[in-house]
């Protein structure tokens, strides 16, 4: 009997209900940057960023079933880490875990330190760091509660930008085929190639836009971490993953089709944030506060998903012997307590260094995490794919959730990854991340032979899979870590 745990044996509370699951789903790929960043984008691309967010809608979804299909045979917080784990090897778990973590506390980092700024709009005289801490201490204390409680937060925090979106794609609707809010004028939709075309910046434009593009889809995959701990993941997971590209489609493509129609792309973003902008047309004074609002809940939303996460997978690392024992302890509301304290508290650390270390240093941190969301989108496809060689035609036969058009759209994903990871190198604004994210993988893999983790970690984890006989050959994914080396 291996001294690891057995990742089925996770003790988390089902406490996720669907309408949780779905609304995490949708906030998964609505962040600060659509309402803020967006004109970026846009500026480097132009009209053609429709295409864009199309084709990286296309390819998140193929990642996403992909995830679906181990996350429904075998639902465990560890998510994709313990997938790794199990299916590519100890060494893959590790680094995938650990990537993801560090992924999160840098993101928290940005986004709690946004915080400030956001509250700041209305209350100037507060201190930046005490609204960050505020952020922080409660939303630790949320995630320590239950379950549930994270849940419910995350529901309401979706809701808001879901509204927002919402509410802007019709009052766009209504000012291109009415005119009102433009003097009775209908503005129509030429505006998508009178200024230099669809694609005024030639191909080079979408190209380096698919960059931004794919990294606003960056933290959709927390699905698979949430399947740990929700109720009837065989019907919930499907349901929420299968709604992915139908909602890429209506809010990031349905949000920006309107903006590029109401306004010539050329000018979008020089006056502000085009929500804000669309909403002064329609003669709502308070469009600049109720932006700001919903950016202060995204950044809260993402701070939120960020301490659940980092949770779940230090206690996942935990179980698999990639971390110490003490993050394997889950309090009596039944959540990883010392995880998520050791988590927010580097959130915290984080913080703090945002406003003393040097913004160049803090800007080679922040690119690990570029990087990791594509590192961890890789090892999702390639652990789905090792998956499905240990298994007999029969048992295929029986997968609940199965990926569509596998081997394919593994291929034409892989494919993709490689090709935005060329394009980052090819960016002097993104090409930090390829360089400094290899590094940040081989001290991992230092650490991790320099103190004895590999032989803590050679035998599999293994995960339960419902009527399947037998998942994995133990031997076979130790050799087939052996053969990452």
């Amino acid at each position: 009997m291996s001294e690891i745990e057995n990742v089925s044996s996770e003790d988390l509370h089902r406490g996720l209900e669907e309408r949780h699951i779905q609304m995490m789903a949708i906030g998964g790929a609505i962040g600060v940057g659509l309402f803020l960043g967006s004109a970026m984008a846009i500026k480097t691309a132009g009209p053609s960023i429709l295409f864009c967010y199309a084709i990286a809608g296309v390819i998140l979804f193929f990642i996403m079933r992909a995830l679906g299909e181990m996350a429904v045979e075998n639902p465990v917080a560890g998510s994709f880490s313990a997938y790794a784990s199990e299916f590519i090897g100890p060494l893959a778990g590790y680094l995938t875990g650990w990537t993801y973590w560090f992924m999160w506390i840098v993101t928290c980092m940005a986004e709690v330190t946004a915080v400030g700024i956001y509250v700041n709009f209305w209350f100037p005289s507060v201190p930046q760091w005490a609204s960050a801490l505020a952020a922080v201490v409660l939303l630790t204390l949320v995630n320590l509660i239950a379950v549930k409680a994270f849940g419910e937060f995350e529901f309401w925090f979706a809701l808001i930008k879901v509204t927002t979106i919402v509410v802007m794609i019709i009052l766009g609707i209504v000012m291109i085929t009415t005119g009102f809010g433009n003097g009775g004028v209908p503005i129509g939709i030429s505006n998508l190639w009178n200024n230099g075309g669809f694609f005024p910046n030639g191909l080079k434009g979408p190209a380096l836009a698919m960059v931004m593009v794919a990294f606003a889809f960056v933290g959709i995959e927390l699905i698979g971490v949430t399947a740990g701990e929700a109720k009837n993941p065989d019907k919930v997971i499907p349901s929420a993953i299968n709604k992915v590209l139908i909602r890429i489609l209506i809010f990031y493509v349905g949000s920006m089709f309107v903006i590029l129609a109401l306004y010539p792309w050329a000018t979008i973003g020089t006056s502000g944030s085009p929500f804000v902008t669309t909403f002064v047309k329609f003669g709502i004074g308070a469009a600049a506060g109720i932006v700001n609002f919903v950016v202060l809940t995204a950044a809260l939303s993402s701070c939120n998903s960020g301490i659940f996460t980092t949770g779940r997978m230090l206690y996942n690392l935990s179980l698999q012997g990639s971390a110490p024992k003490m993050f394997g302890k889950l309090s009596k509301a039944q959540v990883p307590s010392t995880a998520i304290l050791i988590s927010a508290g580097f959130m915290l650390i984080g913080v703090l260094l945002n406003y003393v270390v040097p913004a160049k240093v803090f800007a080679y941190v922040t690119s690990v995490a570029t990087f990791a969301g594509v590192f961890s989108w890789f090892m999702i496809l390639l652990a789905q794919m090792k998956y499905r060689k240990t298994l007999t035609p029969e048992q295929v036969k029986k997968i609940k959730f199965p990926m569509k058009g596998y081997p394919y759209s593994n291929y034409i994903s892989i494919v993709f990854l490689v090709i935005l990871v060329i394009i980052m190198f090819m960016s002097p604004d993104t090409r930090v991340a390829v360089i400094v994210g290899p590094l940040w993988l081989g001290v991992l893999v230092a650490y991790y032979y320099s103190n004895g983790l590999h032989k803590r970690s050679t035998v599999t984890v293994k995960a339960h899979v419902p009527e399947f006989e037998k998942i994995a050959n133990p031997a076979t994914a130790v050799n087939d870590a052996n053969e990452m080396l």
